[in-house]
Formats: structure tokens, C-alpha cells, sequence
């Protein structure tokens, strides 16, 4: 089974189709049958093998890249995975980003059956593992899945390759590049040049519409494709725009584009259309064509497509960077595809093909003023922001508040069903956490608001459709966000919290270490935020920290801090917070064998229970201080103590935990030789057990 839930931006069909390619396929074909030098010299490398597809921008690689790994992908039954290992704007993207969404993409993809006995798959790194472990954890799983075929596209340099090859001859890695990966051992590279005349005639004729314009003036046409370096994705424009323009004739089409290029350019494109009728660049020279022939609103829109997190674009994003209606934004999309600009995927979404991001990006900074840039990416933000609260809110019970506002949005930012906004969300997420790391990293404090809205509307999305340990590493990268936006602004409070959120992911997966580092710094921004409830958090956890770590007296210390806070606060809200911390200084001091420490702490938590009217939670305070008398061997005050602790806890009403207690309570009493009194403690728990066996088997009775 191959799955696409990686990089949805690479499994899609390029701006052209796979035309002329024939002889690369054949030799691609054959470096895969190969042994390789290494093996043939008995010398195999323990690396799975590596297939290189490099070329220019335009050149089609990505697209000669999926044809091949959709020929082979039935000789891998551990399944197909693809990952874009290069952002849009050029930036590399880590190697534990994609070791993560990896790992993510091989738990939700169906692989071949274990083996019988073999042990379990190991656990994911937690959030905020180290890179290199996450890394290892990926190739270790890859080589358990058995034969997988890895498709990793934009590969900038051979050390992201190298990372996240695994070690394993049965597996493959067909890997995109601009040019040559030198460092990895026994790399198998097919170099991409322009298309021989008959393909390149072909793919313009397809492209330039019905019109016989190419086949019947084939001098034109073959000076056109000169000038387009027969490019495929530059043919692709050219004719985008012959078809569009059905009465131009390929002559004027080739004076066009040797008149096209970057504003402010002119006098330099005459003097090289003087010297060669080939453009230096031809497809820059070919989208310049084709954008300058936009009428304003397209021209515009287009450009602001550079904004769309992760190269994504729907009729919703375009709108919202648009500020036009959905259905003009739909119907420009559909011209950007029929023009060679846009690449259609499935249900209504489109990607920005990578060759074409960067000349999008000029134009944009050609065209476009500072502000209304950061305008359109406002609107975009917000219409984001709107669709994850009624992503989270369709997950609400009925009658609810989030379900009232849900109802009154319109209904294109509605989902009707939890399921379609669950779908929407899985597919959305790269764009949705490139939108907030873009946001954080552009915003430079005008979107810094907007930027922590989305980040909150995002995990609570995240909360609402996915398990914690599915979205732990996503929630520890937002939560990492909101900190440098918090400091960046010098928000104390908002660091506090992020912080704490942080130390709390990193102890749910017992890294106390990393845990105790977070919560002090926590610590310290609430008190420079003067945040007693962050404060007394931060304190609070050091102390569950400490205990977990057994150093007793710290973790007593830290403990005692807290409730210090708490009693100066001396806030009704706090007094179950109160009773809680009493009854946990005593369980460590129990656990550091500090008898009269404990039984005063536990003695205070019995009192703050009772003053709270919480028996149960009371008899269980009483219960652990009638242990520790009897450790310390006051058999008396214990039988005492456990008699009390019974008779509060059949107060409470709730006959399981009474009877519980009432066990231990004869336990204590057999232990202390009182055997007539543990009798009528056991006597009483069967009493308390008896109503609860009867009604079940009534309910067994009725069932026959």
C-alpha cells in the first residue's frame, strides 16, 4: 500500500506529463536490475540503494520521478512514502521534521504482517528528542517494514539523504535534485536535459489548444523550443499561452518571449535578444510571458499565491489572499492550471510547482507594496484561524456554545460532519504548520497576534481529532512557537505557559531532566510576570519532578514552596489545590520514611477534605495516615485511625472504595493480632460488596 499523507505536494501529476521520457525510464530501469560497482566488487554497502534524478528548474524531474516509482511500486510491499526535503523560498527543511512525518505516515499506512514472535515496533522519540535519534528511529523502522520505496524530492544536499536512507539493500531511495549528490556512495544519477524536437512539438501542441498552429509552421515551432531550452515546464507555459491567445501566431509568440522577463530588464532582454535568439533563462523568460498577459486581478492574485504555506492552494486561501469571492478565486485557479501555472491535485486543491515558486516570488516583490502583502497574509491567517475553530467546534456536543457560533459562520468555513473536518485536517496540516511557522518567522511582531490565534485554534484542533501521542511532536513545535513569540515580545506570562506546556510533554515521556530545566525557567517568567498561578504550577511540578526522580527532600522542598503560595493566596478556588499538595509532601515523606512528617501532612489533607466536604478524598487522606502510624508501629493509633477512615468512607456513599478500605482495614487488624475486629471488617466489606453482586446477578438472570 503506498501512501501520500507525507508531501501531498509531490504525488500528484507536475505541470506537464511525463512526455519523452522514455529513454530515461528505460535507463532508470536498468540501474535498478544492476548490482552496482560496491556489490559486483563483493563489496555490497549496508545502504539501501540510491537513484538520482537531477536536473534543472523546469526540466521535469519530479514528474520523471513519480512515473518511475509508479512503474516499480508493486515490487515494494512495505509501501511508497515521499517527503519534500526543500520549502518553499529555498529553505532545507530539517531532517527530524521529516523523520517525524515519516514515521507518522508508516503508523497510518497498512504494511506487510509480522512475523510470529518478532518483537513489537519500539516507540517514536518523543517530542524533543534529538534529531539524530529521530532520525535513527525512522531507518530502523523502514528496514522492519521490509521493502519500501522512499521518493524524496528537492534534496538539497547529501547529508538530508544520507539521514534518512535506511540500511537496507531491499529497500530503494529515488531522490530529486538540482544537481549532483557527490557524497553518497554508489549513487546511480540520470541527468535530465530538454526534450528531443519530436516530444517537445508534441507536449507544445498539447498545451497550445486545438489550433494547428505548431504542426503547420514547424520553423516557428522549432525556434520557439529553442528559446524555451525545450524545457518541458517552459514549453508548458508557452503554450499556456498560446492557447489562451488563439489568434497570435507562433512568430509572435517567439518575439514575446524574447521581449519577456523581470521589470526594469528592458534594455538588457533587447541587447540580449539582439546578440541570440535564445533567452539566458528560458523559463523565467516563459512565466514572464505568460503573467504579464494577466489581466490585473489574475496578474495579483497569482502573485500572492507566493504566500500559500507550503506551495497549498485552495479556492478558500486564494480568496482569503484575494480578498475577491470563492467563486472568482475557483475560477482563476482553474485558469492558473489551464495556463501551466498551478498543478491540480485531488478534491479542489492545487500546489504551486517548486520551479515555479521562486519566479512567483519575484514577482510579487516586483509588484506587490510591503503592505499589502502583509495584508493579504492577515486575511489569509484569519480565514485559517475560522476554519480550525469550526474544525474544533463541529466536535462539540449539540447545544453548545462553539456549536451556536458554528452555525452562524457561513457555510463555506462550516463542516457539516466530524469526519469531513477530521479528513480536512490530516490533509491541511502541512500547509496549516508551515502557515504558523511562516507567520512566526515573518511576522516580525505585526502578525504576532495572529500568529498566536492560530496556534491555539490549531491545537485545539489537533485535541479535538487526534490522540495526544499522535500530535505530541506537532503540540511540542507549537508550544515551542509560542515561546519565541512570547519572548520576542516580552510576554512573561505567555512564556510561563509555553514553557509549562513543554516541561509537562517532556515529563509524559520521562525525560524529567529536560522536564525540570522547562519548569524552572517557567518559574522564573512567572515571577517576572507576577503570575502566582503559573508560579505556584511551575513549583508544583518541580516537586512531582523531583519525586519521580526519588530525591525526596527536594521534591519535599519544592512541594513545601507551593503550598506556601497557595496559603498566601488563601483563595477558595485553591483549597483543593491546597489539600492536594498536603497529601503529596506527605506520600514523599512517607516514601523518605519520615514518619511525624508524614502523618502531619497527611493529618492536613484529612482536615482540608473535610472542610471541603470530600469524604471520599478525606477517608483516603485518613487511610494513608493510619499506615504510616502503623509503620512507625503505633498498632493502637492505627486500628483507631482505620476505623475512622471506614466510617467516613461509608459516609461518602460510594460502596466500592468503602469496601476496599474496609479489606485493609482487617488486613491491619490480622497484622495487630486483632482478629475478632478483622472479622467484622471483612464481614462489613462483604456486606458493602454484596448489593453490587446481587444487582449483577439480577442483570444475569434477566439476560438468560
Amino acid at each position: 500500500m503506498t501512501d501520500q499523507a507525507v508531501q501531498p505536494a509531490t504525488a500528484g501529476p507536475g505541470p506537464h506529463s511525463c512526455t519523452g521520457r522514455d529513454r530515461e525510464l528505460r535507463a532508470l530501469r536498468a540501474d535498478l536490475e544492476s548490482a552496482g560497482l560496491h556489490t559486483m566488487s563483493g563489496r555490497p554497502l549496508p545502504q539501501s540503494r540510491v537513484l538520482l534524478i537531477a536536473g534543472a528548474a523546469g526540466s521535469g524531474r519530479t514528474t520523471l520521478a513519480e512515473e518511475f516509482v509508479r512503474q516499480v511500486a508493486d515490487r515494494y510491499p512495505g509501501g511508497v512514502l515521499r517527503a519534500r526535503l526543500t520549502e518553499p523560498g529555498g529553505i532545507p527543511v530539517p531532517t527530524e521534521r521529516t523523520a517525524r512525518d515519516l514515521l507518522a505516515s508508516l503508523a497510518r499506512s497498512t504494511g506487510p504482517a509480522r512475523p510470529p514472535g518478532e518483537d513489537a515496533a519500539p516507540p517514536d522519540p518523543p517530542p524533543g528528542a534529538d534529531p539524530a535519534d529521530v532520525a535513527e528511529a525512522l531507518r530502523s523502522a523502514l528496514e522492519r517494514r521490509g521493502r519500501v520505496l522512499l521518493l524524496l524530492d528537492d534534496v538539497a544536499d547529501s547529508e538530508q539523504l544520507l539521514d534518512l536512507a535506511p540500511e537496507s539493500r531491499d529497500c530503494l531511495v529515488v531522490a530529486v535534485s538540482s544537481g549532483p549528490l557527490t557524497d553518497v556512495p554508489d549513487v546511480r544519477p540520470c541527468a535530465l536535459g530538454g526534450l528531443d524536437r519530436a516530444s517537445a512539438v508534441a507536449l507544445l501542441s498539447r498545451h497550445a489548444g486545438s489550433s494547428p498552429r505548431v504542426t503547420v509552421d514547424p520553423r516557428s515551432a522549432e525556434t520557439l523550443i529553442e528559446q524555451c531550452g525545450a524545457l518541458p515546464a517552459a514549453l508548458t507555459l508557452l503554450g499556456g499561452w498560446l492557447g489562451a491567445h488563439p489568434k497570435r501566431s507562433l512568430l509572435d509568440a517567439s518575439r514575446a518571449l524574447a521581449g519577456s522577463g523581470p521589470p526594469g530588464r528592458e534594455a538588457e532582454q533587447t541587447a540580449e535578444a539582439a546578440r541570440s535568439p535564445a533567452a539566458p533563462d528560458p523559463l523565467e523568460r516563459s512565466f514572464w510571458l505568460v503573467h504579464d498577459s494577466l489581466p490585473r486581478p489574475l496578474g495579483r492574485l497569482l502573485r500572492l499565491l507566493a504566500l500559500a504555506p507550503a506551495g497549498f492552494v485552495d479556492p478558500q486561501l486564494a480568496s482569503a489572499l484575494g480578498g475577491c469571492s470563492l467563486s472568482t478565486a475557483h475560477a482563476a485557479l482553474d485558469d492558473y492550471v489551464r495556463l501551466g501555472l498551478l498543478r491540480p491535485l485531488d478534491s479542489g486543491h492545487y500546489q504551486v510547482p517548486g520551479c515555479l515558486d521562486p519566479l512567483l516570488r519575484a514577482a510579487s516583490a516586483a509588484h506587490e507594496q510591503p503592505d499589502e502583502v502583509l495584508l493579504a497574509r492577515a486575511r489569509m491567517l484569519e480565514r485559517l484561524v475560522s476554519r480550525l475553530q469550526a474544525c474544533r467546534a463541529v466536535c462539540e456536543p449539540s447545544g453548545s456554545e462553539a456549536r451556536r457560533q458554528l452555525a452562524g459562520m457561513p457555510r463555506a468555513l462550516r463542516f457539516l460532519h466530524p469526519l469531513e473536518a477530521r479528513s480536512w485536517l490530516r490533509t491541511r496540516r502541512p500547509a496549516l504548520l508551515s502557515a504558523v511557522r511562516a507567520a512566526v518567522a515573518e511576522g516580525a511582531g505585526e502578525l504576532d497576534t495572529l500568529a498566536r490565534r492560530l496556534v491555539s485554534a490549531l491545537a485545539r484542533a489537533f485535541d479535538a481529532h487526534e490522540a495526544p501521542e499522535q500530535a505530541a511532536s506537532d503540540r511540542y513545535e507549537l508550544h515551542e512557537l509560542v515561546l519565541l513569540v512570547a519572548e520576542r515580545n516580552g510576554r512573561h506570562r505567555e512564556r510561563a505557559a509555553a514553557l509549562l506546556n513543554l516541561g509537562d510533554l517532556d515529563a509524559r515521556t520521562d525525560r524529567w531532566a529536560e522536564a525540570l530545566v522547562r519548569y524552572r525557567a517557567a518559574l522564573d517568567a512567572a515571577r517576572e510576570g507576577e503570575d502566582e498561578w503559573a508560579a505556584g504550577r511551575a513549583l508544583e511540578s518541580l516537586g512531582d519532578g523531583y519525586a519521580e526522580l526519588a530525591d525526596w527532600d527536594r521534591a519535599a522542598d519544592w512541594y513545601g514552596r507551593a503550598l506556601a503560595l497557595r496559603l498566601a493566596r488563601d483563595e477558595h478556588a485553591d483549597r483543593a489545590a491546597t489539600a492536594r499538595l498536603h497529601g503529596r509532601i506527605g506520600a514523599v515523606h512517607t516514601r523518605a520514611a519520615r514518619p511525624e512528617e508524614a502523618l502531619r501532612a497527611w493529618r492536613a489533607a484529612a482536615a482540608a477534605f473535610r472542610r471541603l466536604q470530600e469524604p471520599a478524598a478525606r477517608a483516603r487522606a485518613l487511610a494513608e495516615v493510619a499506615a504510616v502510624q502503623e509503620q512507625a508501629g503505633r498498632w493502637q493509633d492505627a486500628l483507631r485511625t482505620w476505623g475512622q477512615a471506614c466510617e467516613v468512607s461509608r459516609g461518602a456513599g460510594d460502596t466500592g472504595p468503602a469496601a476496599e478500605l474496609a479489606l485493609r482495614a482487617a488486613e491491619a487488624c490480622e497484622r495487630a493480632g486483632s482478629l475478632r475486629e478483622a472479622r467484622r471488617y471483612r464481614t462489613a466489606a462483604a456486606r458493602l460488596r454484596r448489593p453490587a453482586a446481587g444487582t449483577a446477578g439480577a442483570a444475569g438472570a434477566a439476560g438468560d
